[in-house]
């Protein structure tokens, strides 16, 4: 289906201002995935904020021209399925990442965080940063533990004060 004008700009447009608020974008080549897994995917993204589009690369470096992601044209080739995170930075690498570990044809082909664009390493890191929820969980783990153990130490000097007494 050959895309007018018009629709061209509306694409670009939207695109552009995803990018404008969004915190991290990462693109993946998804040749050889079906209509339905892809689907899937995208459900599976916008419970966690993150908004997708497969957009052809000439609309993509168009859309991201003066952007922090304006680095990725550099890598951008063949099937490009673009993932913006606006809620957390990692929520769209943590996704693809999953989907990639199920699907043999998809691959993560870049990343990019604050302008910069992302290392295999720091790919990877930050599919791994726990979001806000998650380090406020551990958070209170550690302190929970921390506390049991400042009790123990004092119930156990206080049992042997009074055996030593």
């Amino acid at each position: 289906m050959a895309l007018n004008l018009d629709k061209k700009k509306i694409i670009v447009s939207k695109i552009h201002q995803i990018s404008n608020s969004a915190l991290s974008a990462v693109i993946a080549d998804s040749q050889g995935i079906s209509v339905n897994k892809i689907n899937q995917l995208r459900q599976s993204g916008r419970k966690l904020g993150v908004k997708m589009s497969i957009v052809r690369n000439t609309l993509l470096a168009l859309a991201i021209k003066n952007t922090a992601f304006e680095c990725l044209k550099e890598i951008v080739k063949g099937s490009t399925l673009i993932a913006y995170s606006t809620n957390h930075p990692g929520s769209g690498v943590r996704l693809f990442t999953e989907f990639e570990k199920k699907n043999k044809n998809f691959k993560i082909t870049g990343a990019v965080f604050e302008g910069k664009l992302l290392s295999n390493l720091e790919i990877n890191q930050l599919a791994d940063m726990p979001t806000y929820e998650e380090a406020i969980a551990k958070l209170l783990l550690i302190l929970k533990i921390s506390a049991a153990g400042k009790l123990i130490y004092t119930l156990s000097a206080i049992k042997k004060k009074k055996e030593t007494s």
